[in-house]
């Protein structure tokens, strides 16, 4: 799998890490940070392209990274076609991917230690999507990217 990485200068550290960890589990990876934490980088530039390699199939999902993880996040979901999820535990990396297909994953520099981010990423990447009853509601939010009423869409 390829997937989209980018960071701010908050998550550089977080970020090399993720990058061992596609390395380990032999996934390639596309770097969109700078890789220094020495100024400022503003996160809705990383976000902006990670989030748009995975929207145009150059990559297939993307894991992000700031201080908190919602910046990233906010930023991402503003890409037609990406559902960035924002995720603190193990639990709700795999429910983003379960249940709402999340192709992008959003991550706090700050508050996750090595071995909690290895689980996570892990878990992210190895899970699939179980489709179902969660199909209908995927394309209820494809509705609501394209300006529709969510409502209107039939129910498959």
């Amino acid at each position: 799998m390829k997937i989209a990485l980018a960071t701010d200068h908050r998550g550089v550290k977080t970020i090399e890490q993720i990058k061992a960890i596609l390395a380990q589990l032999g996934h390639e990876y596309i770097d969109f940070s700078d890789g220094s934490s020495d100024a400022p980088m503003d996160y809705p530039d990383g976000a902006f392209d990670a989030a748009t390699a995975v929207s145009k199939g150059k990559a297939d999902r993307a894991i992000l990274v700031c201080g908190t993880g919602i910046g990233m996040c906010i930023a991402a979901n503003k890409v037609k076609g990406v559902r960035a999820a924002l995720c603190y535990d193990e639990l709700a990396a795999k429910v983003s991917r379960e249940h709402n297909d999340a192709n992008v994953l959003c991550l706090s520099g700050d508050l996750l230690g090595p071995a909690m981010l290895q689980k996570m990423v892990e878990t992210w990447l190895a899970t699939d999507f179980t489709g179902g009853r969660h199909l209908r509601r995927i394309k209820k939010i494809k509705a609501i990217e394209d300006g529709l009423d969510p409502r209107e869409v039939v129910n498959q």
